[in-house]
């Protein structure tokens, strides 16, 4: 008999970004009961700065809702460019203040509201290899204006793992206090970044965390994503970045929230690793749901870009959501034709070229 049709390959462009429904929509705003807690003893408000990327709008609707189940009237409000459509309205019909604002502009920073406590998520990331002036600018200049703007609030930046060399695979990754050796130069950009809010935390005695992480994934965007397209739509992977972190993104953003009562000078600095997994395993468990054998090219190389995420852990406890789980919800997206952003991670990149 003929052998069965490749399996169709998961819808992608704009008409495939319609926002999630359902459980998965839900999950990523249901507060655990230990951002609860911190929301119940947190004091003021809090801004969402660069509001409208991939986390931002969970993370607004997750702040929402874990204060509102702790008992506290507190105003959420997310400020952002707004450039693409839709996002802006959906946060509107939520419940979240939302401004738009090009951290660019001055005049447009100097009129946002005073707020106690401030969630940082402006970044540039891809195309910073064709356009490193611009990486350079947005990570590096905005966060050091913003901070001048705030400087008695509580602090939350988000980073990246890219600030750290790659490390042997065989071991858990960088720490918070081993070297740093940012490869290409939107890793360089992102350790300006965090260079900057060290010297304004000190300077102003502004209270602050930074969050290295690497990397966040829901089921329309992150690493599992990634892998699990390729496995889906017959496409080989490539091994020579054979281990990655992953975290489900509702764990990630608990861990920013949670970290604000942690603001500290000089900045607390801590990595939101997850679970290390082997590139291989994965999409060989995505193979096997769907029947599929996996494409690879390539192996494993001796290091990894990897980071201990043990810390984190001490603190907040483990990801709620367990790498099974997420594999599992990834599956069963993808097979039901489920939305994607269409926005690969580019986990893989060794040269440090995004």
């Amino acid at each position: 008999s003929p052998p069965p049709p490749p399996p169709p390959t998961p819808p992608v462009g704009p008409g495939a970004r319609t926002p999630p429904s359902g459980d998965f929509a839900d999950d990523l705003v249901r507060p655990t009961p230990a951002l609860r807690q911190v929301m119940s003893m947190l004091q003021g408000d809090l801004l969402i700065l660069g509001v409208a990327g991939k986390m931002g709008p969970s993370l607004a609707r997750l702040a929402q809702r874990a204060s509102t189940e702790a008992g506290v009237a507190r105003r959420i409000v997310g400020a952002a460019r707004f450039s693409e459509p839709g996002v802006r309205e959906a946060l509107d019909k939520a419940g979240i203040d939302t401004i738009q604002c090009d951290l660019f502009d001055r005049a447009a920073v100097d009129a946002l509201p005073t707020i106690e406590n401030i969630i940082y998520m402006v970044g540039r990331k891809f195309g910073a290899s064709l356009r490193p002036a611009e990486a350079w600018a947005t990570n590096v200049v905005l966060p050091a204006r913003a901070m001048e703007r705030f400087p008695d609030a509580r602090w939350v930046v988000f980073s990246t793992g890219n600030v750290y060399p790659l490390t042997p695979a065989v071991g858990r990754g960088s720490s918070e206090g081993g070297p740093v050796g940012p490869v290409g130069e939107y890793a360089q950009s992102a350790l300006a970044r965090e260079r900057m809010v060290e010297f304004f935390s000190t300077r102003q005695q502004t209270r602050a965390v930074l969050l290295r992480l690497n990397y966040a994934c829901e089921l329309r965007y992150g690493v599992l994503r990634d892998i699990a397209d390729r496995v889906y739509s017959g496409a080989p992977i490539d091994l020579t970045m054979g281990w990655v972190n992953v975290i489900w993104q509702r764990d990630a953003n608990a861990v920013a929230l949670c970290a604000l009562a942690h603001a500290s000078v000089p900045p607390l600095v801590l990595n939101v690793a997850g679970t290390k997994v082997a590139v291989r395993d994965v999409a060989t468990q995505f193979g096997a749901r769907w029947g599929v054998e996996p494409i690879f090219t390539g192996r494993e190389a001796d290091t990894a870009l990897l980071s201990d995420g043990r810390k984190c852990v001490e603190l907040f406890g483990a990801p709620d959501v367990s790498v099974d789980t997420m594999i599992k919800r990834t599956a069963d997206w993808v097979a039901a034709g489920g939305a994607t952003l269409n926005r690969p991670t580019h986990y893989g990149e060794r040269d440090g070229r995004f």
